[in-house]
This record gives C-alpha cells, sequence and structure tokens, in this order.
C-alpha cells in the first residue's frame, strides 16, 4: 500500500498505518509547511521527501493507494477561529482536491482518500464544510462515506472526537467504516481516581473528562498551547492539581515518547505540545488501515437524510443523495489505558499557583464545575499554594 501525506503534521495518520501493516506500507510523500513538524518527519521517516508547501505541489508519486490529509481545523473547530471552510487554514483542503485532480489528468486516478477534521465542521454555517467536502468528491467520480469516531474506542484515556471520512473509486468506503460498531464504553470501566479538565476555560466549558483527558489541541481560549490538567481526588492537597508532561501527551496521542524530541524547536515545550496537539491520534488511523485492508462489510442500518440542519455524525452518499448511518462512535472497545496508568499521578508536576488563580476566578464566573468536591478541592488546593509561598 503506497501512501501519501499532505498537511502530515508529525505524522500521525501514516504512524498509524505503519502500525497496522508494518512493511507493507510505503509512505511515498510528506508534505508540511511548519519547521518544527518538518524536524519531526525527517527524523521518524527517514528517506521520505518532505515537500515545503501543499499550495504548489504540481505531481503525486505514481502508483498512490491512499492520499491521506488531516487539513488544519482552526477554522473548524469550536476553539479556533470558526471563519469556515473559506479560512485561510482550513480553506486550504481545496488543494487536496487539487492533488486528485492532478493524478487524475495524469491517467492515475486515487483509489482512496482519507480525511480527518473536528465534528464541529459538521454543524458550523449548517455543515457548509461537508456540503462543500462531498461535493467536490462526487464530482471526481468517488463514492464516499464518514463517521465520528471518539479516541476512547482504540483504549487510549483522551476524549477526542474527529470525524473520518473514506472516499474511494474503487471500492466502497462503508464496508471500511461501519463494518464494526461496540457501543459507548460502559462507566463502570472508568476508573474515579483522576478527571481531565482544561484549566485555560472555566466560563464556558471545562472539557470535563473522568479518567480521560479533553481533547489535546494546539491552543486554548486564551492562546496558550498547553496541557490539560488533572484533578487526582486521593492525592495531598497541594498536589491535587497537577499536569501532563509532553511525553505524556504523546503517548495520549498513540505516539512514542519523545516522538517530537527532534531538532532545535523541541527545546521549547509550547512546541512540543501544539504539535501533539495538532495531531492526528495514531490508533484512529491503524483501525482504518486495519479496516481498509480487511473490511467488514456494511453492518449498519441506513435512512436517506434530507440535508437539513446539522449533518448527522455518519453518513455515506453516491451521486448526490446522503445517507444517515445508525453507528456509535465507538467501533471497537479495545483493553483501556487508565489514566493512572499513562500518567504518574503521584509525580506529576503540580499546577501553577497563577493557574489555579487565573482557573478560579473563571470558574466562580460561571456554573460549571458542579462534580462532588471539585470547586472545593479547587479553593482549598490554592489556599495551600498561597499558604505556602506566603
Amino acid at each position: 500500500m503506497r501512501l501519501v501525506g499532505l498537511f502530515a503534521g508529525i505524522g500521525g495518520l501514516e504512524l498509524g498505518f505503519h502500525q497496522a501493516l508494518g512493511d507493507a506500507v510505503d509512505t511515498t510523500l510528506l508534505c508540511e509547511w511548519w519547521e518544527p513538524a518538518k524536524d519531526v518527519l525527517r527524523l521518524r521517516f527517514p528517506g521520505v521527501e518532505v515537500h515545503p508547501d501543499v499550495r504548489e505541489l504540481r505531481s503525486i508519486p505514481g502508483d498512490v493507494d491512499v492520499l491521506a490529509a488531516g487539513f488544519p481545523c482552526t477554522d473548524l473547530s469550536q476553539a479556533g477561529r470558526t471563519a469556515g471552510i473559506e479560512g485561510t487554514q482550513s480553506g486550504l483542503v481545496a488543494h487536496v482536491f487539487d492533488a486528485l485532480r492532478i493524478a487524475d489528468s495524469a491517467g492515475r486516478r486515487l483509489p482512496w482518500l482519507l480525511v480527518e477534521n473536528v465534528p464541529n465542521m459538521l454543524a458550523l454555517d449548517k455543515g457548509k464544510a461537508m456540503a462543500y467536502l462531498v461535493g467536490e468528491l462526487e464530482s471526481l467520480g468517488y463514492r464516499w462515506a464518514y463517521r465520528v469516531v471518539d479516541t476512547r474506542f482504540t483504549g487510549l484515556a483522551q476524549r477526542r472526537r474527529r470525524v473520518i471520512l473514506l472516499a474511494s473509486t474503487v471500492d466502497d468506503p462503508r464496508e471500511v467504516l461501519f463494518g464494526e460498531d461496540a457501543g459507548e464504553r460502559p462507566e463502570d470501566e472508568l476508573k474515579a481516581n483522576a478527571f481531565g479538565f482544561y484549566w485555560t476555560e472555566g466560563r464556558g466549558g471545562l472539557g470535563w473528562a473522568q479518567d480521560a483527558v479533553p481533547t489535546l489541541k494546539g491552543g486554548s481560549t486564551i492562546g496558550i498551547p498547553s496541557s490539560p490538567a488533572i484533578w487526582v481526588p486521593e492525592n495531598e492537597i497541594a498536589r491535587r492539581f497537577v499536569t501532563l508532561s509532553v511525553e505524556d501527551a504523546e503517548a495520549l496521542q498513540g505516539f512514542a515518547r519523545g516522538w517530537t524530541d527532534a531538532g532545535e524547536h523541541a527545546r521549547k515545550s509550547g512546541i512540543r505540545f501544539k504539535l501533539v496537539g495538532n495531531a492526528v491520534t495514531t490508533r484512529v488511523s491503524r483501525w482504518v488501515a486495519e479496516s481498509l485492508a480487511g473490511p467488514r462489510g456494511m453492518n449498519a442500518e441506513d435512512t436517506i437524510w434530507e440535508r437539513v440542519g446539522a449533518w448527522p455524525t455518519a453518513a455515506w452518499g453516491d451521486g448526490g443523495c446522503v445517507h444517515r448511518v445508525d453507528v456509535s462512535e465507538f467501533p471497537r472497545l479495545a483493553p483501556y489505558e487508565h489514566l493512572s496508568e499513562v500518567v504518574d499521578l503521584a509525580e506529576a508536576s503540580p499546577l501553577s499557583t497563577r493557574a489555579m488563580t487565573g482557573f478560579q476566578r473563571r470558574l466562580l464566573q460561571g456554573n460549571l464545575g458542579r462534580y462532588p468536591g471539585f470547586r472545593e478541592d479547587v479553593s482549598n488546593s490554592l489556599d495551600s499554594q498561597l499558604l505556602f509561598t506566603a
């Protein structure tokens, strides 16, 4: 299987394919503009050409089987600018279709396209982004299907929801995406000894997650590329709120610890957090690769969707007709790796007094964080830190 990766970031999509299929995958080209990410790609994918700008891509290597593109979500995500598919960053996806046309004009229609992005694209501007994507695909003769999946189905302790869109000119993408459905992970499988949340929020959201961290991301509502915090009710009061290391974040995205430790930029943890937060979770793309190699058929009910309001969380289409598919966001339930097994909660760095002060101020302005004991621990932990530094 020959693979080309556009908007490659640190290679999460591509690494997942290699994890699934080993030497049966040949990554022939990666395209990425940001220098810190290019440092990672050159180190982790030695010998693979790294093209610097998707806007200047003029050819695709021959005999490519899969074109993968986790295009920028900056203009589509709730944490971003929400400028929509026509925004300066997310609008770069147009060059994916340019690449398909380039290959087509050379008599090499690409069999598969894999796209990953945020679920907010299904609702923003009444789903204008998804309408654009499927319109372009159908104009090029592709049948398409997509499904929102929650990273926790892979066993990773990160609540990260993403749209996985597959399109093909040769096979049926429904048989890849809709062949498995396990239903949501039961709550009794989750421990109550660690709760992830975003300390950079507090007024309008927390990203609250039991036995998991909320979505790792490259920025925040206050402009800081930072890790989430973890509330550890069993820790001593001064260490009840801790943060991840960048190596913890790498592991929660399915990478080896130290994956982004590449080049001079690696000395800046903020850059590494941004690299990891913007990445595609490797185990999600590994599931796609395994399903491509051994499709399980279309094992779900579907109905015609009239294209009113937000798009469904799973659908397929061909020839202008959209079918809603009744599946959960959990194709599988891989053995769960509890947050306390990934992060050393006893040794993790405490959230700073400055961070705690700002978080408490925002928290008190709203009605969030009402989980029993949480607000009390925020207050008591901050009092303990202030007393210690007095």
